[in-house]
């Protein structure tokens, strides 16, 4: 008998990549959940007995999951998948009753390991008993289509390269950094300041901004900071001076420095290419988004916008994050992402 395994992840590349990850002999008996709810409806009715489970999705994330498994005393082995790399997250998901964790994107070295670890797996045994029981012949087969869009790779490789970005911002501050699900869009110039979900009409900010290109893909990235996170910022960055413009202009180089370096090394990592980043620019300082943006509004390209908002956990500081792609970046995209899925 092979082990019924559930794959829980909101991206359907991660649950592609997941799937593929798993040794041959295990791929007869997959199912896939699409986030947290859909998991304990199927643990609910017994149709899983290993369990691969995202951290980061809509509805009700992998915490919660891990929380309701271990109430409702769910009979079903968890292993965490996920880009969220934080020591803390790690540590949070144990006591919550996850075997063990995996980083994303996944590797089937990895996988292998920790299954034969685990009991789950012997390499052989599955597909030899395979060869002599037809009914068992399925094993080994495919695992069920899953149709990936741009949209959604894009979401699961900013997904990972975020997590890279938080835990090294969560190493140097000594927190836990809140993970969000990036947002992706094709929007004018001139709707920006639509892809920023978490300011309202009397927030102030200030902004800056780094170009990059690699082969292939070239944007900017923008770093909006919530002019009320300042002064604390300053703090946890062990800053002599607390207040003041150059003191401002300086956190903002630095969250920019930490920020869009790991994340920009973990997209180009994924892409499997070097991007190049140009000089940051202060784009403005104490002004509203839509001012802030003002430099695009004349242009009539289209962008493909990536959003990610960061938040520092029992702190007051909040900063977003727009990487925007140009339109010409998509059919590198699209075709790094046939490579993927075929």
């Amino acid at each position: 008998m092979t082990t019924r395994i559930l794959i829980c992840d909101d991206s359907a590349l991660a649950r592609k990549q997941m799937a593929r990850a798993l040794p041959e002999g295990l791929r007869g008996d997959v199912s896939f959940a699409k986030d947290g709810v859909e998991a304990l409806e199927k643990l609910r009715g017994g149709e899983a007995e290993l369990l691969f489970l995202d951290l980061n999705m809509p509805e009700m994330d992998g915490y919660q999951v891990l929380e309701q498994v271990r109430k409702e005393d769910l009979p079903v082995m968890t292993i965490v998948v996920s880009g969220d790399i934080q020591p803390e997250a790690r540590d949070r998901v144990k006591k919550l009753g996850a075997l063990d964790f995996i980083k994303k994107p996944t590797e089937t070295c990895t996988v292998l390991d920790l299954l034969v670890e685990y009991g789950v797996y012997r390499p052989g045994e599955l597909e030899d008993s395979a060869l002599q029981d037809s009914s068992l012949k399925s094993i080994g087969s495919a695992a069920p289509e899953i149709s990936v869009s741009l949209n959604d790779y894009l979401q699961e490789i900013s997904n990972v390269a975020m997590g890279r970005s938080s835990d090294l911002l969560a190493r140097l501050l000594r927190v836990f950094v809140k993970q969000p699900i990036p947002k992706v869009a094709f929007l004018a110039n001139s709707e920006l300041h639509m892809a920023i979900s978490s300011v309202s009409d009397s927030d102030t900010y200030s902004a800056v901004c780094q170009g990059f290109t690699g082969a292939g893909i070239a944007g900017e990235a923008l770093l909006l900071f919530a002019d009320a996170s300042f002064r604390e910022m300053a703090e946890m960055l062990h800053y002599d001076t607390l207040v003041g413009e150059a003191v401002n202009v300086e956190v903002l180089m630095d969250m920019s420095s930490i920020l869009f370096g790991a994340f920009l090394k973990g997209i180009g990592d994924q892409l499997d290419l070097k991007l190049s980043l140009g000089h940051p620019t202060v784009l403005g300082q104490h002004r509203q988004i839509t001012e802030l943006l003002e430099h695009h509004s004349a242009r009539e390209e289209q962008l493909l916008c990536i959003e990610i908002c960061y938040a520092l956990e029992d702190r007051d500081i909040e900063c977003d994050m727009l990487i925007l792609l140009t339109e010409d970046s998509v059919p590198f995209l699209e075709d790094r992402l046939q490579y993927l899925v075929d």
